[in-house]
Order: structure tokens, then C-alpha cells, then sequence
């Protein structure tokens, strides 16, 4: 990323994977249950979920939360945090780990990258990220948008693991890659809206001198990138989650997922769950890249003390 201090020069490729990984993690542990309202806001309108002539049963953020805790208990709202978790690892640790790498390639090494390295750079390591996550995702999606059942019944999966292995079984590995396409889609859009977005805004803080490269300098580059990426994203999020969580045969791809939802429930259906998407997005990226920063100057100061670390007499 843009700007640089005496304490965090040159991390290497190890160091950003490692700090990138954690620090989605840690976001994601801050900001699960508003994904979680997110995901049953978007899912709101297939069947099962609304029927038809009935009145939503989730309203706004916060409302969704409310209706998920009273009815399901707070534990619901961390439903496939284990998954989220194996998701960051395997996602954030890509696509934020190896940006500064990629862009550097497709710049040629130069020191101040234009926008079209930024961009082929977000593209890349959110397509391989997906090739990586794309099964933590849709267990973590599916998880998310379960609904508590009727006392006796036999809930969809019980539990993490056991969801990876019945998803394999019953519909093939192709079940566990479903919605690739699109969430390679999403992926490349959100990772150039969100890092590329992130990049710029802290790069041009530090060349007017605006702050320091510390915290208030990453928390405002964080909120920026998060509101670019929910509206340029939200769309195609919505469409990856409605097809990652339908059940085999419902749609025969994500295009027609798209084209259902837009006879069925006009154009506003693109932007279900906007304000959960913003919030989560905004405070995620805030808390991601605070933690990514933090954790990679803490590993590179770590580093250093080894080595400057006299050996044994």
C-alpha cells in the first residue's frame, strides 16, 4: 500500500499474507452479525423466505437483527463464523496480501503505479482469492442465511465441517465452487473498488500531508473504500448470495438468478441489504485495514529484534 515509515518498510510477501489473513479475521469477528443481516436481507424474497402476499419478516439492520435475536437467540448471528474464519485466512490473505506484489509487476517496478496497474492488480488477486475460498464462502453463505427450524425438525447442516462434506456429496465438488463465475465477478470488482480505492486515498493524504501514515490516515482510506465498494458492488453481491444459497435445480445459472430477480422483483432487489452492505463494508474495511497495518508493522519490528537480537556468547 501507498506511504511507508522507517518501522514498516519493505515487508515481505510472507509478512503481508500472514497480516492480511488476520486482520480480515479480525474484522470479520467485529462485524459477522451485520453480514449475517446482510445475507438474510438479500435471501428475503426467494421462496421460503417472504411468501408471496405475506409481509417481510426482516426490516432494516438493525430491525433484522432484533427479529434474528429474538427469535433464534444471539448465537444466530455468528452462524459460519467458522467458515467466515477459514474464508479470511484462505481470501483476504490473496487478494490483500499479494496487491503491492501484482502491482508491481504490471507496473513494471516503477515507484508510483497509475491507475491501470491498481486495477489489473485488484482484478488478479481477487480471482485467484476465489479459486482459494470459494468453498469457505458458500458454507459460510448458506450457514448465514439458515433460519432456526421447528423443534425435531433436521436442520440443513449441523455443523462446519459436516456442511463441506454433504455439499460435496449430494451435489459434487461443483456444489462447492457454486457461484464461482460470479463471485469472481464481485470479487474483481470489490477488490479494484476497495484496495485501489484504499491505495489512492491514503497516498494522496500523504503527499498533501494531510495526516501521518497512522491510524486516522488508514480509518479515513478504510470508510472511503468501504462506501465506493458497496455501491459499485452491492448488485452483483446480492445475485452471488441468492445463487450460492438456492437449492440445486432453483436456477440454472447466475444469469438467470439476475434475470429472475429482476421479473419477479424489479431492480431494487439489486440493492436488498444496501444499508447492512454499507455498514458492514465500511466498518469491515476500517477494521481491516487498522488491523492489516498494525499487524504488519508489529511483525516487521519482530523481525528486526531477531536479527538485531545479539547471539548466544
Amino acid at each position: 500500500m501507498a506511504g511507508g515509515t522507517p518501522a514498516d518498510l519493505a515487508p515481505s510477501v510472507a509478512v503481508k499474507l500472514f497480516s492480511a489473513g488476520t486482520a480480515g479475521c479480525v474484522a470479520d469477528l467485529v462485524t459477522f452479525p451485520l453480514d449475517t443481516a446482510k445475507v438474510r436481507l438479500q435471501v428475503q424474497g426467494e421462496s421460503g423466505f417472504a411468501p408471496q402476499g405475506q409481509a417481510a419478516r426482516y426490516r432494516g439492520v438493525f430491525g433484522t437483527i432484533y427479529t434474528i435475536v429474538k427469535s433464534e437467540g444471539p448465537r444466530s448471528l455468528y452462524s459460519g463464523l467458522v467458515a467466515g474464519l477459514h474464508r479470511q485466512m484462505c481470501f483476504a490473505s490473496v487478494r490483500i496480501g499479494l496487491y503491492d506484489t501484482m502491482k508491481e509487476v504490471y507496473s513494471g517496478g516503477a515507484e508510483h503505479a497509475g491507475i491501470l496497474p491498481r486495477l489489473l492488480a485488484g482484478c488478479t488477486t481477487g480471482a485467484m482469492a476465489v479459486a482459494f475460498a470459494q468453498p469457505t464462502d458458500v458454507v459460510k453463505v448458506r450457514f448465514q442465511a439458515q433460519t432456526r427450524l421447528p423443534e425435531n425438525s433436521v436442520k440443513r447442516y449441523s455443523g462446519t465441517l459436516e456442511a463441506y462434506r454433504t455439499i460435496a456429496r449430494d451435489e459434487g465438488v461443483r456444489g462447492l465452487w457454486k457461484g464461482c463465475l460470479p463471485n469472481i465477478a464481485r470479487n474483481a470488482i470489490v477488490n479494484c473498488s476497495e484496495l485501489v480505492t484504499y491505495d489512492i486515498i491514503k497516498e494522496l493524504i500523504l503527499k498533501y500531508h494531510l495526516m501521518t501514515d497512522n491510524m486516522p490516515c488508514h480509518f479515513t482510506a478504510g470508510f472511503a473504500a468501504g462506501f465506493c465498494t458497496t455501491i459499485v458492488a452491492s448488485p452483483v453481491d446480492v445475485v452471488k448470495t441468492r445463487y450460492m444459497n438456492s437449492v440445486p435445480g432453483q436456477y440454472r445459472s447466475a444469469v438467470h438468478c439476475a434475470l429472475t430477480m429482476q421479473l419477479k422483483e424489479g431492480a431494487t432487489a439489486f440493492y436488498k441489504g444496501f444499508v447492512p452492505s454499507f455498514l458492514r463494508l465500511g466498518s469491515w474495511n476500517i477494521v481491516m485495514f487498522v488491523s492489516f497495518e498494525q499487524i504488519k508493522r508489529f511483525v516487521v519490528r519482530l523481525q528486526r529484534s531477531w536479527d538485531t537480537s545479539p547471539g548466544p556468547a
